[in-house]
């Protein structure tokens, strides 16, 4: 091989390259930016519309079923669905994956431009957004003082600490809650106002041109134009008590004649605890694409200046996205790291001398740097899959340099000088090695054809694997010949040496004379197996069903938990309650908490959907987000404390209480279970989902099951009389302003206080709220200036009405969702499926099962195909190789038995079969074929070589057991740190490395005996074929010569 006596000849040029390498990958590591997860886009945008103040059935009918006509018609949308709150109105749209979300967007845009003239009057602009994974909050805080009061806080947030963040660079947004800001509140006394004929409508407007400045045009003074501004601005609050107010009569009242004028704050909708104190929250948003842990720490900088410029306040991070991600990143260096040294540890076993383990140690960093500067150049972060890549790697690394470096080695045994050695070595298992890593590496092709999540999490351990795979080839091809010509030594192990050396030396002799003990064995044994190739097929068979039939009773999921520390503690009470009662209940939750020890921060959100919520307020909802203490500090596992929680807090009286733990590789995809039920009528609907949720509850291993319809929440609706209210002049419109107006209350201007513009709200006589008969003399004011009761007009009744409505495909849909503690995903969506099959369903009416479940069976399917794939490119890559298209199917057979095998680990370490472990069998393909290759194509050497077939294969078996033993305890020891598991986030990787550790292991069995078997039964059959031909050949030569 050219390459091999190039690098022998000009070993500068090779280290001066190599350096090269590590000074690029070194540069780029620094640079890398660091992350949990790839990035990635998802294929998804809402349209979101605000109706203030109208029920969900008439925004579905008014807003949504518009919209998602519009929506729908837009290039590769895959599904639209829709839910449709109070007041709110979202649709969202999922596209095909590799859709350009930019140009979706725009034309989302402008179909549902298209349409906005058929909205109705009062309703918000429809806005258009793209699902951006930044949106979720990389950090929260708290603020709290024992000093300040709330209305305070907010201003201080919303002055001195959001902009102070929102400069840090990298920072997207800052949203701040929980506090209250100030205002000036205007409450009206009714009798007076009706007796001077005034209404809130006329104060709001007289309040509003009162408060003014406005520029009046210019004048000269002199060579100058002056600019003319009037200042009517209220300066101070006895200005706006002592406002005059116009009469119809031609007279005047000043305003706090008949109305109370305070300073106060806005109604408390949110109130946020954090463990125990109250306080402000601050969520902190990341631009698209940048570097979380560098963010993180810059607004960590922030945080401390601020802490130092205000002492008075407690700043407090009660969630914080990098020290999961640092932690994880950690955890898998600390495992590519401990894999590293474990396969050089195998290394100087086998060769009991540190130059030749320099040498193969050698592909290891080289590799790894390169990889890095490759990461770099394609703008890769680094992140739990590129470093896992690497981990997997590790022990493969070696595999390429210690083939050619056994061989020269045995080459300088047989008297070649060190160059011959060298160069002759290399040459002849180049070929092999360049094989055995293209199959590795073309195994992960296919996985360009797998689609969603799986794709997106995985590219990137295959790229990084493919790097780093190919980075080792060439240091085999190029810096080992080179290497081994400077400064390898052969000869006998020194006799006599005392201290350190002499027990090393004394380690070598006695592990070289117990492996040609096992080298004679496996000589004898594979001897016999020649002899009785039907004995080792009957029995590799046998092994093979024993072991692969452990398959039926390894569960399945989609992909493995892992122990964040995290978990959501949601809370409900009946619709309608009130934010005081909640909150009542949000405090005990909170004083369970305080007796569980592995709880850190406990951050309480009243009137809220949480931490991650994009949803509005809610006054009888409230959540409670828990950071529990470092996975290394504690004994427990987060689901072991989620389930004393539940225990705790089962029997809080009047609350509906749901413990949900985060699980950060579920990246806000659905929850396990998700049962989807369609049909047109909400009652049907409801009362199904009701009988599904008890099937569901009534399954083994199910928690927090639930529907996504309520119960209905009670609301007072006001049907208003069109006849009798047209008689008064007055509209829909103008009725349920003016009711606003006396409940809710009208902004009617701006205020200058401290520095700040607040708002002047006016509002009517509480009365009016304590009771319907009150709510019934509600006065509304005619375009006369008269007031007519709403009595009149309208009819006041309670009604109980959907608190959502959902939909899907433009159609009504209920879900059924729950999570899973204790078993597996497959065998509870079993459970289910069987009681749902015993459920008879009305007419037009349908379900479908959806979750994790969904998105398990389709990465299957796709990761089935690729396996496929996988195997057909590494059998064409074999035919090239050995220029035969009998031989690879000789290779191939080791592959069925590193099935099993994995599937074999699974059963024993009770894992699961999960996305990682499907990768661990592609990965598989590719690694099991190695060993195979290196023997075969020595085999088919001895033959040139003038060795008879068995006679070849008895001699090359033997010389080839200790580089495959080699390789083989190399891989597998290196993937021990990642199998174990131990650490944030080592969960999700282990099911990978548990395959390929079992996998290897038995086809390396199946590599020394029984392909050597299947190798002498396929030159059986290609010579059966041969001899056939011949004999055809013949008779239809004698046929021809007779006639």
């Amino acid at each position: 091989m050219k390459l091999a006596e190039t690098s022998v000849k000009r070993p500068v040029t090779i280290i001066m390259t190599v350096l090269i390498v590590i000074l690029l990958g070194t540069v780029s590591l620094t640079r890398l930016p660091i992350d949990l997860f790839p990035e990635f886009e998802l294929p998804m945008a809402i349209v979101m519309t605000e109706y203030s103040g109208v029920g969900p059935q008439e925004i579905e009918k008014l807003i949504t079923n518009p919209i998602e006509g519009a929506v729908s018609s837009t290039e590769n949308i895959d599904i639209v669905t829709s839910t449709t709150t109070e007041g709110t109105s979202i649709v969202m749209a999922s596209f095909k994956t590799g859709t350009d979300m930019n140009f979706a967007t725009l034309q989302m845009r402008e179909k549902v431009d298209m349409i906005k003239f058929a909205l109705p009057e009062g309703a918000g602009s429809p806005m258009v957004l793209k699902i951006d994974i930044s949106m979720m909050p990389i950090m929260q805080l708290t603020m709290s003082s024992a000093n300040v009061d709330l209305a305070q806080l907010q201003a201080l947030a919303e002055d001195e600490i959001k902009p102070r963040i929102e400069r840090v660079k990298g920072v997207a947004s800052v949203s701040i809650s929980g506090g209250y800001e100030n205002e000036v509140k205007i409450k009206t006394h009714q009798e007076k106002m009706q007796g001077y004929g005034l209404s809130i409508s006329t104060l709001s407007s007289i309040l509003a041109a009162e408060n003014l400045n406005s520029p009046a045009g210019e004048v000269k003074k002199g060579n100058q134009d002056l600019t003319i501004r009037t200042t009517g601005e209220f300066q101070t609050l006895e200005e706006i008590e002592n406002l005059l107010i116009p009469l119809n009569t031609g007279g005047q009242v000043r305003l706090k004649d008949i109305a109370d004028v305070e300073l106060g704050h806005t109604d408390v909708t949110t109130i946020s605890r954090t463990n125990g104190l109250q306080s402000v929250s601050i969520a902190i948003q990341k631009q698209s694409g940048v570097n979380t842990v560098a963010v993180a720490e810059d607004i960590t900088k922030a945080i401390g200046e601020l802490k130092a410029e205000f002492p008075e306040l407690t700043l407090d991070t009660v969630y914080d996205e990098s020290v999961y991600i640092k932690e994880t990143i950690n955890t898998v260096f600390k495992e590519a790291l401990l894999a590293g040294i474990l396969a050089i540890g195998i290394l100087f076993v086998f060769f009991h001398n540190l130059r030749t383990t320099f040498i193969t140690a050698t592909a290891i960093p080289i590799a790894v740097m390169a990889t890095f500067a490759c990461l770099y150049f394609m703008d890769v972060s680094i992140n739990m899959m590129t470093l896992g890549g690497l981990s997997l790697a590790m022990g493969r690394l070696v595999d390429d340099n210690i083939v050619a470096l056994e061989n020269i080695y045995r080459f300088r045994e047989a008297g070649h000088s060190k160059f011959d050695a060298a160069i002759k070595g290399v040459s002849e298992v180049g070929m092999a090695i360049t094989a055995s890593t293209l199959t590795t590496v073309a195994v992960f092709l296919p996985i360009v054809f797998v689609e969603g999540l799986t794709a997106t999490l995985f590219r990137d351990l295959a790229l990084t694997v493919g790097i780093s795979l190919g980075a080792s080839l060439l240091v085999s091809l190029t810096l080992v010949p080179a290497l081994s010509a400077k400064i390898m030594k052969v000869g006998e192990i020194p006799v006599g040496r005392k201290g350190l050396r002499g027990l090393f030396d004394g380690f070598g002799r006695g592990f070289d004379n117990g492996f040609g003990r096992i080298e004679k064995s496996y000589r004898r044994f594979l001897h016999y197996a020649l002899g009785h190739r039907k004995t080792i097929v009957v029995g590799s068979i046998l092994i093979f069903v024993l072991s692969g039939a452990t398959t039926l009773f390894v569960g399945a999921e989609f992909m493995p938990s892992s122990d964040a520390g995290q978990m959501t503690v949601s809370v409900k009470l009946p619709d309608g309650a009130q934010l005081e009662d909640t909150d009542a209940a949000i405090a005990e939750v909170e004083k369970h908490l305080e007796g569980i020890e592995e709880v850190q921060t406990a951050f309480a959100q009243v009137g809220g959907g949480g931490l991650m919520s994009f949803g509005g307020a809610s006054g009888n909802s409230g959540s409670i987000t828990i950071q529990l203490v470092p996975l290394m500090e504690r004994e427990r596992s987060v689901d072991e404390v989620a389930e004393e929680l539940r225990a705790l807090t089962k029997d809080i009286p009047g609350a509906k209480i749901e413990v949900a733990v985060t699980d950060m590789m579920s990246m806000g995809t659905t929850t396990p279970i998700d049962i989807a039920i369609k049909g047109d009528e909400l009652d049907q609907l409801q009362q199904i989902a009701t009988d599904i949720q008890a099937m569901v509850a009534s399954v083994e291993g199910t928690r927090e099951v639930k529907t996504s319809m309520g119960e209905g929440i009670p609301e007072v609706q006001v049907a208003i009389d069109r006849e009798k209210a047209s008689k008064y002049g007055l509209t829909a419109y103008q009725i349920a302003n003016g009711l606003k107006g006396t409940l809710s209350g009208t902004t009617a201007t701006r205020y200058r206080y401290e520095g700040k513009e607040i708002n002047v709200v006016i509002t009517g006589d509480d009365t009016f709220k304590q009771s319907l008969s009150n709510l019934e003399q509600t006065p509304i004011t005619t375009p006369l200036g008269t007031d007519v009761p709403l009595s009149q007009i309208a009819e006041v009744t309670i009604e109980r009405g959907p608190t959502a409505i959902e939909r899907s495909g433009q159609a009504r849909v209920v879900h059924v969702s729950s999570d899973i503690v204790g078993r597996d995903l497959v065998s509870v969506t079993n459970d289910i499926q069987a009681k749902l099959n015993n459920y008879p369903l009305p007419n037009g009416y349908t379900y479908d099962m959806g979750g994790e479940n969904e998105e398990m069976v389709k990465s299957f399917q796709d990761l089935g195909m690729a396996l496929i794939l996988a195997i057909v490119l590494v059998y064409m890559i074999l035919a090239a190789q050995f220029e035969s298209l009998i031989h690879p199917f000789t290779i191939i057979f080791s592959l069925p038995m590193g099935f099993s095998g994995g599937m074999l680990g699974l059963f024993i370490t009770r894992s699961t079969i999960s996305v990682p472990a499907f990768i661990g069998l592609i990965l598989l393909t590719g690694i099991v074929v190695s060993n195979a290759i290196v023997l075969v194509d020595y085999i088919n050497k001895r033959r040139e070589m003038g060795d008879g077939r068995e006679e070849a294969i008895e001699n090359a078996g033997p010389i080839r057991l200790r580089p495959i033993m080699m390789t083989s305890l190399a891989t597998a020891l290196g993937l021990i740190p990642m199998a174990v598991g131990i650490g944030e986030g080592a969960e999700t990787m282990a099911p990978m490395a548990i395959v390929v550790i079992f996998g290897m292991t038995l086809s390396t069995l199946s590599t020394l005996i029984l392909v050597p078997v299947i190798y002498t039964i396929n030159e059986d059959f290609k010579n059966f074929l041969k001899r056939k031909g011949k004999r055809k050949a013949a008779s239809e030569s004698s046929e021809t010569v007779t006639a």
